[in-house]
């Protein structure tokens, strides 16, 4: 069979079956080459040992774009289906025998069955149906209901960027030694950073949830005017939003070596605290991360060595009188949650 029909790939002793695999994924830029299917598929495998880390037997939503990431690919979102590009949260018809899941359920209470990565094949075989970015859930499928990973988003606002982001992450790290926590962090593919830390799955979501906002809120109390926690937008100004609800049932980050679905095919990268502040995010890419892992290895491989307790946060969480945060729009009302509606606005209300 011609080679732009079809083609097979050896990943973790599976051959795996790649079709169009001349299909272009990312067109070429003025920085960068064109990057087909095939060298998405074989990125993933070059940087095998980092993207099983972060996937390993976690229930994982799959960013698909199986035509591409084009200017005019239409992607579809919560309100609006039917697009080029969508995040599938289901195992699709006709997968592999040798593809497990996991079952999750959703803030709605409806459940899913997500594929759940526990070997090489399954992300090649995921790459080859054209998808992107992998979205693993901080949980392990032994036990969905009690997360194992503290996740931190410094997401820059309008007017930030990423060198306002690592000024935040300076301190955060500080923050996290004060706590007894090791934090490994990452760049986002885009302008934002990305801080794990390994924690003992003990805690629900929600008091996961509950200590990320406090551990936001005391990121906000040492750098005034540099982080915002507010959940609306228009509150945030020109600081970085340090996204709590990313901690939240059914909230997920792009995982470590996630390729992002933006021009010039960047990557989800694992950086070491040091050389964070020297780093430019869009030097890492499908081009270029292959190269970088195979000198340095994976940074994030010691991720598991220790699982830290969260009781630090959750006390701190209990002794702040603000209480809890907005849940995002789409989520049930939750206990405790304050009124979801923007101060502003509601002041706005006649009476």
């Amino acid at each position: 069979m011609a080679s732009s029909e079809a083609t097979t790939i050896e990943a973790g002793g599976r051959v795996v079956r790649v079709s169009r695999p001349d299909r272009v994924i990312f067109p070429a830029t003025e920085r960068t080459p064109v990057v087909t299917k095939l060298d998405v598929v074989r990125y993933y495998l070059s940087v095998g040992d980092g993207i099983m880390r972060s996937l390993m037997r976690r229930p994982t939503t799959l960013e698909r774009w199986p035509k591409g990431v084009h200017p005019d690919t239409v992607v579809s979102t919560r309100e609006q289906g039917g697009g080029d590009a969508f995040f599938q949260k289901r195992i699709p018809r006709g997968a592999p025998d040798y593809v497990e899941t996991a079952r999750i359920e959703f803030p709605s209470g409806r459940h899913a069955d997500e594929v759940c990565p526990t070997e090489l094949a399954v992300v090649a075989w995921a790459a080859q149906m054209g998808t992107i970015t992998f979205h693993p859930w901080p949980v392990r499928r032994e036990d969905v209901e009690h997360p194992d990973e503290l996740r931190l988003d410094l997401d820059p606002q309008p007017g930030t960027d990423f060198a306002d982001a690592v000024r935040v992450a300076a301190e955060a790290r500080l923050l996290l030694a004060d706590l007894g926590y090791t934090g490994f962090p990452k760049t986002s593919g885009g302008r934002g950073i990305h801080i794990y830390v390994r924690i003992e799955p003990r805690w629900t979501f929600t008091d996961v949830r509950h200590e990320a906002i406090a551990f936001c809120r005391e990121l906000e109390r040492r750098l005034p005017g540099e982080v915002s926690t507010k959940w609306w937008k228009e509150e945030r100004g020109e600081r970085i939003f340090v996204d709590y609800n990313q901690n939240a049932r059914d909230r997920t980050i792009a995982s470590a070596y996630s390729v992002r679905p933006k021009p010039g095919a960047p990557v989800s990268a694992p950086v070491t605290w040091d050389e964070l502040a020297g780093v430019a995010p869009e030097d890492f890419t499908v081009a270029t991360m292959p190269a970088r892992f195979a000198e340095v290895g994976d940074l994030h491989a010691a991720i598991d060595d220790t699982a830290h307790s969260l009781q630090p946060l959750l006390d701190l969480y209990e002794k702040d009188e603000a209480g809890d945060m907005p849940y995002p729009p789409d989520y049930p009302k939750m206990p405790g949650e304050p009124k979801r509606v923007q101060p502003s606005r509601d002041r706005d209300r006649p009476r």
